[in-house]
């Protein structure tokens, strides 16, 4: 999660615009509108999921390892954390 007011801003705006996108599709499909422009609202709403994953990663990624790790015990949960984090980001 984003802590500085300036990340939780850039992260709410994100949220705001692809819940924006959101029903722009709803609507979209509510007036039979063409598949090409229903797919291409899909495909603007997929970049914008994951534009946000990675900014909220990447801010996590910062938090996480910004600070030496005060044990090999530490060190390995979060590199088991990262890898399934980047690993359902991928999938």
């Amino acid at each position: 999660m984003p802590h500085s007011a300036h990340e939780k801003k850039r992260v709410l705006t994100r949220v705001r615009r692809i819940s924006g996108q959101a029903a722009a599709l709803e609507r979209a499909l509510e007036s039979g509108a063409d598949c090409g422009a229903v797919l291409q609202q899909i495909a603007a709403i997929r970049g914008a999921v994951n534009g946000l994953m990675s900014e909220v990663m990447e801010a996590h990624i910062r938090e996480e390892f910004g600070q030496p790790a005060t044990s090999d015990a530490q060190r390995r949960a979060r590199v088991d954390e990262m890898t399934g984090l980047v690993r359902s980001y991928l999938k």
